[in-house]
């Protein structure tokens, strides 16, 4: 489900308070957004966790807080499997993983969208971060949560 990514030597893990996950701009730089609310935070208007299905995406559970597609610059990411194992994943050059940014009173946070584990992982987790391909031409541009394959199409939805 990424417990944690890896960005230019530095990792990550949800579990950090105010962890934040790097966020890619369209000119190639990043912003830093706080990574979703941990169960000990104080009630907020966010939901609790680090991470959005894509089914829920789909059927709208996520339009409270007004989502946007966004990209979370990673060079891997890890996983922690039944035993409680880690296991980082790494990313290829041009591929980045699918962020969810939820607003709510001037607040952002951003929530790793997941979708079923591909087969040869399963062993590992359920659920695995959506992984994009980042296109060959910067004018490309897909809508991340429909149904298109994000493997085989280019995508540039960023801030």
């Amino acid at each position: 489900m990424c417990g944690g990514i890896e960005f230019q030597h530095q990792k990550i893990y949800f579990p950090q308070l105010d962890a934040r996950l790097p966020i890619r701009l369209r000119n190639g730089g990043v912003i830093w957004i706080i990574w979703g609310r941990r169960k000990d935070q104080d009630p907020g208007c966010f939901p609790n966790g680090g991470w959005a299905s894509i089914e829920s995406i789909k059927i709208g559970k996520w339009k409270p807080w007004h989502p946007r597609p966004v990209l979370i610059a990673a060079d891997s990411f890890m996983e922690k499997d039944h035993e409680k194992q880690t296991h980082w994943i790494p990313l290829g050059t041009k591929m980045v993983i699918q962020g969810l940014l939820a607003e709510r009173n001037g607040e952002q946070r951003v929530y790793v969208v997941t979708v079923n584990t591909p087969p040869e992982y399963c062993w590992i987790h359920d659920r695995w971060p959506r992984l994009v391909k980042l296109p060959h031409q910067r004018e490309a541009t897909i809508n991340l949560f429909s149904s298109v394959d994000p493997i085989k199409t280019a995508a540039n939805v960023v801030l």
